[in-house]
Protein backbone atom coordinates (compact mmCIF):
# COMPACT_ATOMS: atom_id res chain seq x y z
CA UNK A 1 0.00 0.00 0.00
CA UNK A 2 2.71 2.50 1.16
CA UNK A 3 4.60 1.79 -2.33
CA UNK A 4 1.29 2.36 -4.31
CA UNK A 5 0.94 5.62 -2.37
CA UNK A 6 4.37 6.90 -3.66
CA UNK A 7 4.24 5.64 -7.05
CA UNK A 8 1.01 7.89 -7.10
CA UNK A 9 3.28 10.90 -5.54
CA UNK A 10 5.57 10.19 -7.96
CA UNK A 11 3.44 10.71 -11.15
CA UNK A 12 2.12 13.16 -9.57
CA UNK A 13 5.17 15.14 -9.31
CA UNK A 14 6.94 13.80 -12.71
CA UNK A 15 4.67 12.77 -15.03
CA UNK A 16 0.99 13.19 -15.53
CA UNK A 17 -1.77 13.21 -13.27
CA UNK A 18 -2.45 9.89 -11.96
CA UNK A 19 -6.16 10.02 -13.59
CA UNK A 20 -5.65 12.45 -16.15
CA UNK A 21 -7.77 11.61 -19.44
CA UNK A 22 -4.70 9.71 -21.85
CA UNK A 23 -4.19 7.11 -24.26
CA UNK A 24 -2.25 5.10 -21.88
CA UNK A 25 -4.09 3.14 -19.38
CA UNK A 26 -4.21 3.76 -15.71
CA UNK A 27 -1.95 0.32 -15.04
CA UNK A 28 0.74 1.91 -17.42
CA UNK A 29 0.91 4.87 -15.86
CA UNK A 30 1.23 3.30 -12.24
CA UNK A 31 4.22 0.94 -13.49
CA UNK A 32 5.74 4.13 -15.51
CA UNK A 33 5.83 5.72 -11.71
CA UNK A 34 6.80 2.50 -10.04
CA UNK A 35 9.92 2.44 -12.56
CA UNK A 36 11.20 6.32 -11.86
CA UNK A 37 10.73 5.80 -7.71
CA UNK A 38 13.26 2.86 -8.32
CA UNK A 39 15.56 5.02 -10.23
CA UNK A 40 14.88 7.48 -7.23
CA UNK A 41 15.34 5.04 -5.14
CA UNK A 42 18.66 4.15 -7.06
CA UNK A 43 20.37 7.53 -6.79
CA UNK A 44 19.81 8.09 -2.78
CA UNK A 45 21.79 4.94 -2.11
CA UNK A 46 25.47 6.03 -0.93
CA UNK A 47 27.92 4.96 -3.31
CA UNK A 48 31.05 2.52 -1.59
CA UNK A 49 33.77 5.50 -2.00
CA UNK A 50 33.41 7.92 1.14
CA UNK A 51 33.02 11.27 1.12
CA UNK A 52 35.09 14.21 3.04
CA UNK A 53 31.84 13.89 5.76
CA UNK A 54 31.61 10.52 6.07
CA UNK A 55 34.66 10.60 8.86
CA UNK A 56 33.05 12.60 11.34
CA UNK A 57 35.17 12.58 14.70
CA UNK A 58 33.43 12.99 18.26
CA UNK A 59 35.61 16.37 19.38
CA UNK A 60 35.53 16.94 23.42
CA UNK A 61 36.65 20.43 25.26
CA UNK A 62 37.17 20.09 28.90
CA UNK A 63 37.50 23.55 30.25
CA UNK A 64 38.98 23.48 34.01
CA UNK A 65 39.61 26.72 36.37
CA UNK A 66 40.89 27.27 39.63
CA UNK A 67 41.14 29.27 42.27
CA UNK A 68 43.51 27.93 45.64
CA UNK A 69 44.51 29.71 48.46
CA UNK A 70 47.28 28.50 50.39
CA UNK A 71 48.47 28.58 53.84
CA UNK A 72 52.33 27.57 52.42
CA UNK A 73 54.15 28.50 49.77
CA UNK A 74 53.70 26.23 46.62
CA UNK A 75 57.33 27.34 45.38
CA UNK A 76 58.83 25.29 48.75
CA UNK A 77 56.39 22.03 48.52
CA UNK A 78 58.07 19.22 48.93
CA UNK A 79 57.22 15.35 49.90
CA UNK A 80 59.99 14.46 52.91
CA UNK A 81 61.97 11.67 52.18
CA UNK A 82 60.09 10.94 48.68
CA UNK A 83 62.41 13.34 45.90
CA UNK A 84 61.37 13.87 42.67
CA UNK A 85 62.37 14.94 39.56
CA UNK A 86 61.71 18.67 38.82
CA UNK A 87 59.44 18.21 36.07
CA UNK A 88 57.19 16.04 38.43
CA UNK A 89 53.82 17.56 38.11
CA UNK A 90 52.93 17.50 42.15
CA UNK A 91 51.91 19.98 44.53
CA UNK A 92 48.97 22.40 44.79
CA UNK A 93 49.41 24.21 42.28
CA UNK A 94 49.80 28.13 41.90
CA UNK A 95 48.35 30.56 44.51
CA UNK A 96 45.20 32.57 43.14
CA UNK A 97 43.50 32.03 40.01
CA UNK A 98 44.68 29.96 37.79
CA UNK A 99 43.68 27.91 34.81
CA UNK A 100 43.70 24.13 35.66
CA UNK A 101 44.40 21.18 33.49
CA UNK A 102 41.92 21.23 30.40
CA UNK A 103 41.69 18.99 27.99
CA UNK A 104 40.93 18.99 23.57
CA UNK A 105 40.11 15.67 22.65
CA UNK A 106 39.62 13.72 18.96
CA UNK A 107 38.07 10.43 19.31
CA UNK A 108 36.42 8.27 16.22
CA UNK A 109 36.32 4.50 14.57
CA UNK A 110 38.89 5.10 11.61
CA UNK A 111 37.32 1.96 9.50
CA UNK A 112 35.83 -1.05 10.75
CA UNK A 113 39.05 -2.71 12.06
CA UNK A 114 40.46 0.47 14.55
CA UNK A 115 39.54 3.08 16.97
CA UNK A 116 41.47 6.00 17.60
CA UNK A 117 42.07 9.01 19.84
CA UNK A 118 44.35 12.09 20.39
CA UNK A 119 43.97 14.04 23.64
CA UNK A 120 45.85 17.24 24.23
CA UNK A 121 46.18 18.65 27.69
CA UNK A 122 47.15 22.61 28.36
CA UNK A 123 48.87 23.00 31.32
CA UNK A 124 48.62 26.14 33.55
CA UNK A 125 51.62 27.61 32.55
CA UNK A 126 50.69 27.91 29.14
CA UNK A 127 52.68 24.87 27.71
CA UNK A 128 50.88 21.88 25.72
CA UNK A 129 51.43 17.81 25.95
CA UNK A 130 50.09 14.88 23.95
CA UNK A 131 48.50 13.27 26.70
CA UNK A 132 47.14 10.56 24.72
CA UNK A 133 47.60 9.14 20.82
CA UNK A 134 46.68 5.48 20.09
CA UNK A 135 44.95 3.07 18.19
CA UNK A 136 42.79 0.27 19.36
CA UNK A 137 41.60 -2.71 17.93
CA UNK A 138 37.77 -2.96 17.75
CA UNK A 139 37.41 -6.05 15.50
CA UNK A 140 39.55 -8.80 17.34
CA UNK A 141 37.58 -11.28 18.60
CA UNK A 142 37.34 -13.45 21.81
CA UNK A 143 37.62 -10.83 23.99
CA UNK A 144 41.01 -9.40 22.86
CA UNK A 145 41.86 -5.74 22.63
CA UNK A 146 45.07 -4.33 21.44
CA UNK A 147 46.24 -0.45 22.29
CA UNK A 148 49.44 1.28 20.62
CA UNK A 149 51.09 4.60 20.61
CA UNK A 150 50.52 7.17 23.28
CA UNK A 151 48.52 6.48 26.37
CA UNK A 152 47.40 6.10 30.34
CA UNK A 153 48.32 2.68 31.93
CA UNK A 154 45.64 0.77 33.28
CA UNK A 155 48.27 -0.16 36.03
CA UNK A 156 45.54 0.62 39.87
CA UNK A 157 42.39 2.29 39.36
CA UNK A 158 42.95 6.03 39.44
CA UNK A 159 45.95 5.94 36.64
CA UNK A 160 44.40 5.65 33.38
CA UNK A 161 41.44 8.15 34.04
CA UNK A 162 42.09 12.19 33.02
CA UNK A 163 41.72 14.64 35.68
CA UNK A 164 38.40 16.04 35.34
CA UNK A 165 36.97 12.48 36.40
CA UNK A 166 38.65 12.77 39.37
CA UNK A 167 36.57 13.06 42.71
CA UNK A 168 38.55 15.53 44.39
CA UNK A 169 41.04 18.60 42.88
CA UNK A 170 44.37 16.50 43.12
CA UNK A 171 45.79 13.27 43.03
CA UNK A 172 46.53 11.08 46.29
CA UNK A 173 49.89 11.74 47.79
CA UNK A 174 51.06 8.09 46.73
CA UNK A 175 49.80 8.60 43.25
CA UNK A 176 52.01 11.70 43.31
CA UNK A 177 55.47 10.41 44.77
CA UNK A 178 55.39 7.44 43.20
CA UNK A 179 54.24 8.11 39.64
CA UNK A 180 54.97 11.60 39.33
CA UNK A 181 50.77 11.48 39.66
CA UNK A 182 50.00 9.65 37.09
CA UNK A 183 51.83 7.43 34.87
CA UNK A 184 51.77 7.36 30.89
CA UNK A 185 53.87 5.74 28.57
CA UNK A 186 54.36 5.20 24.33
CA UNK A 187 54.04 1.47 23.86
CA UNK A 188 51.48 -1.26 23.33
CA UNK A 189 49.11 -2.98 25.43
CA UNK A 190 46.93 -6.15 25.38
CA UNK A 191 43.95 -6.73 27.12
CA UNK A 192 42.04 -9.75 27.08
CA UNK A 193 38.04 -9.73 28.56
CA UNK A 194 37.05 -13.37 29.88
CA UNK A 195 33.98 -14.31 29.14
CA UNK A 196 32.21 -15.12 32.52
CA UNK A 197 29.36 -13.53 34.64
CA UNK A 198 31.94 -11.84 36.94
CA UNK A 199 33.81 -9.07 35.19
CA UNK A 200 37.32 -10.77 35.00
CA UNK A 201 40.04 -8.26 32.78
CA UNK A 202 43.71 -9.49 31.99
CA UNK A 203 45.89 -6.91 30.66
CA UNK A 204 50.07 -6.16 29.93
CA UNK A 205 52.12 -3.58 28.29
CA UNK A 206 55.34 -3.14 26.98
CA UNK A 207 56.49 1.15 26.66
CA UNK A 208 59.51 2.77 26.66
CA UNK A 209 59.45 3.33 30.16
CA UNK A 210 60.20 7.32 29.15
CA UNK A 211 57.82 9.11 32.02
CA UNK A 212 58.57 8.58 36.08
CA UNK A 213 59.63 6.28 38.13
CA UNK A 214 61.32 5.37 34.36
CA UNK A 215 63.66 7.58 32.17
CA UNK A 216 64.18 8.62 28.61
CA UNK A 217 66.57 6.01 27.46
CA UNK A 218 68.20 6.02 23.98
CA UNK A 219 67.50 2.30 23.29
CA UNK A 220 66.23 -0.63 21.54
CA UNK A 221 63.49 -2.32 22.64
CA UNK A 222 61.53 -1.56 26.08
CA UNK A 223 62.01 0.16 29.04
CA UNK A 224 59.00 -0.72 30.93
CA UNK A 225 56.52 -3.37 31.39
CA UNK A 226 53.42 -3.65 33.34
CA UNK A 227 50.55 -6.70 33.88
CA UNK A 228 47.32 -6.09 35.75
CA UNK A 229 44.18 -7.77 36.46
CA UNK A 230 40.81 -6.77 37.21
CA UNK A 231 37.89 -8.38 38.52
CA UNK A 232 34.45 -7.27 39.72
CA UNK A 233 30.81 -7.79 39.71
CA UNK A 234 27.19 -7.06 40.98
CA UNK A 235 26.11 -8.19 45.10
CA UNK A 236 22.20 -7.68 44.55
CA UNK A 237 20.78 -5.12 42.99
CA UNK A 238 21.92 -1.83 44.76
CA UNK A 239 25.89 -3.02 45.05
CA UNK A 240 28.91 -3.72 42.83
CA UNK A 241 32.11 -3.71 43.22
CA UNK A 242 35.62 -4.15 41.66
CA UNK A 243 38.69 -5.10 42.58
CA UNK A 244 42.57 -4.94 40.99
CA UNK A 245 46.51 -5.45 41.61
CA UNK A 246 48.94 -4.23 39.27
CA UNK A 247 52.82 -4.63 38.73
CA UNK A 248 54.85 -2.04 37.12
CA UNK A 249 58.66 -2.64 36.30
CA UNK A 250 61.00 -0.27 34.80
CA UNK A 251 64.82 0.37 34.47
CA UNK A 252 66.02 4.15 34.73
CA UNK A 253 69.41 5.37 34.26
CA UNK A 254 70.06 8.50 35.68
CA UNK A 255 66.93 9.07 36.96
CA UNK A 256 67.72 13.02 38.40
CA UNK A 257 66.15 14.39 41.34
CA UNK A 258 66.89 17.24 44.00
CA UNK A 259 67.47 16.49 47.23
CA UNK A 260 69.07 18.24 50.81
CA UNK A 261 72.09 16.51 52.48
CA UNK A 262 72.78 16.58 56.04
CA UNK A 263 74.56 20.30 55.53
CA UNK A 264 71.50 21.64 54.19
CA UNK A 265 72.73 21.58 51.01
CA UNK A 266 70.48 21.44 47.80
CA UNK A 267 71.97 18.46 46.06
CA UNK A 268 71.06 16.73 42.84
CA UNK A 269 71.43 12.88 43.05
CA UNK A 270 71.08 10.43 40.12
CA UNK A 271 69.37 6.46 40.39
CA UNK A 272 70.33 3.79 38.03
CA UNK A 273 69.17 0.28 38.49
CA UNK A 274 65.39 -1.41 38.99
CA UNK A 275 62.43 -0.34 40.55
CA UNK A 276 59.06 -2.11 40.67
CA UNK A 277 56.13 -0.86 41.73
CA UNK A 278 53.07 -2.94 43.44
CA UNK A 279 49.52 -1.66 43.11
CA UNK A 280 46.22 -2.88 45.14
CA UNK A 281 42.98 -1.26 44.58
CA UNK A 282 39.40 -1.56 45.61
CA UNK A 283 36.20 0.54 44.71
CA UNK A 284 32.61 -0.52 46.12
CA UNK A 285 29.79 1.38 44.73
CA UNK A 286 25.98 1.75 46.48
CA UNK A 287 22.85 3.02 44.41
CA UNK A 288 19.19 2.00 45.54
CA UNK A 289 18.09 -0.70 43.07
CA UNK A 290 20.73 0.51 40.66
CA UNK A 291 19.47 3.90 40.33
CA UNK A 292 22.28 6.54 40.31
CA UNK A 293 20.47 9.46 40.12
CA UNK A 294 19.26 10.83 43.52
CA UNK A 295 21.25 8.91 45.90
CA UNK A 296 24.97 6.93 45.75
CA UNK A 297 27.69 6.17 47.64
CA UNK A 298 31.41 5.22 46.42
CA UNK A 299 34.04 3.98 48.78
CA UNK A 300 37.61 4.05 46.52
CA UNK A 301 41.28 2.38 47.96
CA UNK A 302 44.62 1.57 46.55
CA UNK A 303 47.59 0.67 47.87
CA UNK A 304 50.84 1.12 46.45
CA UNK A 305 54.55 -0.17 47.31
CA UNK A 306 57.79 0.47 45.87
CA UNK A 307 61.36 -0.96 45.60
CA UNK A 308 64.16 0.55 43.98
CA UNK A 309 67.78 -1.05 44.36
CA UNK A 310 70.53 0.16 41.95
CA UNK A 311 73.10 2.58 42.32
CA UNK A 312 72.54 6.37 43.55
CA UNK A 313 75.40 9.30 42.56
CA UNK A 314 75.42 11.80 45.23
CA UNK A 315 76.42 15.08 43.93
CA UNK A 316 75.52 14.09 40.36
CA UNK A 317 76.36 17.38 38.40
CA UNK A 318 79.81 17.75 40.36
CA UNK A 319 78.34 21.14 42.06
CA UNK A 320 79.37 20.29 45.41
CA UNK A 321 82.39 18.37 44.70
CA UNK A 322 82.30 15.28 46.33
CA UNK A 323 80.44 13.00 43.87
CA UNK A 324 79.68 9.59 44.86
CA UNK A 325 78.44 6.66 43.73
CA UNK A 326 77.19 3.42 45.65
CA UNK A 327 74.62 0.68 46.19
CA UNK A 328 70.97 1.86 47.09
CA UNK A 329 68.10 0.19 48.25
CA UNK A 330 64.88 2.03 49.00
CA UNK A 331 61.51 0.13 50.51
CA UNK A 332 58.08 2.68 51.06
CA UNK A 333 54.66 2.48 50.13
CA UNK A 334 51.58 4.30 50.51
CA UNK A 335 47.60 4.64 50.37
CA UNK A 336 44.66 6.48 50.17
CA UNK A 337 40.79 5.69 51.42
CA UNK A 338 38.49 7.96 49.78
CA UNK A 339 34.60 7.63 49.97
CA UNK A 340 31.86 10.08 47.85
CA UNK A 341 28.09 10.05 49.24
CA UNK A 342 25.64 12.16 46.64
CA UNK A 343 23.19 12.69 49.28
CA UNK A 344 20.86 14.40 46.45
CA UNK A 345 20.66 15.25 43.17
CA UNK A 346 23.54 17.29 41.95
CA UNK A 347 25.19 17.39 45.31
CA UNK A 348 28.21 15.31 46.30
CA UNK A 349 30.22 15.55 49.62
CA UNK A 350 33.71 13.31 49.78
CA UNK A 351 36.46 13.12 52.56
CA UNK A 352 39.88 11.55 51.46
CA UNK A 353 42.55 10.22 53.74
CA UNK A 354 46.41 9.36 53.01
CA UNK A 355 49.45 8.53 53.99
CA UNK A 356 53.16 7.89 52.68
CA UNK A 357 55.30 5.28 54.77
CA UNK A 358 59.00 6.00 54.92
CA UNK A 359 59.68 2.42 54.28
CA UNK A 360 63.82 1.34 54.99
CA UNK A 361 65.98 3.32 52.59
CA UNK A 362 69.59 2.00 52.53
CA UNK A 363 72.25 5.18 51.46
CA UNK A 364 75.49 2.69 51.93
CA UNK A 365 78.39 5.22 51.87
CA UNK A 366 76.75 7.36 50.96
CA UNK A 367 75.02 7.60 54.59
CA UNK A 368 77.90 10.45 55.02
CA UNK A 369 75.43 12.45 53.20
CA UNK A 370 72.29 11.60 53.11
CA UNK A 371 70.03 10.14 55.80
CA UNK A 372 66.55 8.41 55.41
CA UNK A 373 64.04 10.35 57.42
CA UNK A 374 61.82 8.41 60.32
CA UNK A 375 58.46 11.24 59.00
CA UNK A 376 55.68 10.08 57.57
CA UNK A 377 53.60 12.62 54.86
CA UNK A 378 49.94 12.17 55.25
CA UNK A 379 47.06 14.72 54.20
CA UNK A 380 43.22 14.96 54.72
CA UNK A 381 41.21 16.56 52.19
CA UNK A 382 37.10 17.56 52.45
CA UNK A 383 35.11 18.50 48.87
CA UNK A 384 31.58 19.58 47.92
CA UNK A 385 30.54 19.75 44.64
CA UNK A 386 27.66 20.93 42.60
CA UNK A 387 27.07 19.46 39.12
CA UNK A 388 23.50 20.80 37.85
CA UNK A 389 24.17 18.83 34.55
CA UNK A 390 26.41 16.25 33.18
CA UNK A 391 28.99 18.46 31.51
CA UNK A 392 29.27 21.04 34.26
CA UNK A 393 30.63 20.62 38.02
CA UNK A 394 31.63 23.08 40.64
CA UNK A 395 33.75 22.04 43.48
CA UNK A 396 34.88 23.43 46.52
CA UNK A 397 37.92 21.57 48.52
CA UNK A 398 39.61 21.65 51.76
CA UNK A 399 42.56 20.12 52.61
CA UNK A 400 44.96 19.82 55.48
CA UNK A 401 48.43 19.02 53.73
CA UNK A 402 51.57 17.30 56.36
CA UNK A 403 53.53 16.06 53.41
CA UNK A 404 56.72 18.54 54.09
CA UNK A 405 58.31 17.57 57.72
CA UNK A 406 57.66 20.57 59.83
CA UNK A 407 55.06 22.06 57.35
CA UNK A 408 51.17 22.10 57.60
CA UNK A 409 49.70 23.77 54.41
CA UNK A 410 46.29 24.38 55.07
CA UNK A 411 44.64 24.68 51.53
CA UNK A 412 41.39 25.77 50.24
CA UNK A 413 40.23 25.05 46.63
CA UNK A 414 37.20 26.60 43.81
CA UNK A 415 37.28 24.85 40.67
CA UNK A 416 34.95 24.78 38.06
CA UNK A 417 34.45 22.00 35.32
CA UNK A 418 32.93 22.18 31.74
CA UNK A 419 32.52 19.99 29.08
CA UNK A 420 31.45 20.73 25.75
CA UNK A 421 30.69 18.56 22.77
CA UNK A 422 31.04 14.65 22.67
CA UNK A 423 32.43 12.89 25.25
CA UNK A 424 32.36 9.46 26.03
CA UNK A 425 31.15 7.61 29.06
CA UNK A 426 33.93 7.34 31.82
CA UNK A 427 35.09 4.02 33.40
CA UNK A 428 33.49 2.50 36.28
Amino acid sequence: MLRYILSIVVAVLFGAPAFSAETTSPDQRLRDAEQRLDRLEASAAPTPTASANSFNPAVSLILSGLYANLSQDPANYRITGFPLPADAEIGPGQRGFSLAESELGFYANIDPYFYGGLNFSIHPDDTASAEEAFIQTIALSNGVTAKAGRFFSSIGYLNSQHAHTWDFVDAPLAYQAFLGTQFGDDGVQIKWLAPTDTFLELGAELGRGRAYPGSDRNKNGSGANTVFAHLGGDVGASHSWRAGLSLLETAPRDRVFSDTDLSGNNVVNAFSGDTRLWIADLVWKYAPNGNAVYTNFKLQAEFLRRQDRGDLTYDSDGALGATNAAAYDAKQSGWYLQGVYQFRPYWRIGLRTEQLDHGTVNYSSNSAHLMPTDFNPSKNSLMLDYSPSEFSRIRLQFAQDKSHQGVTDNQTFVQYQMSLGAHGAHQY
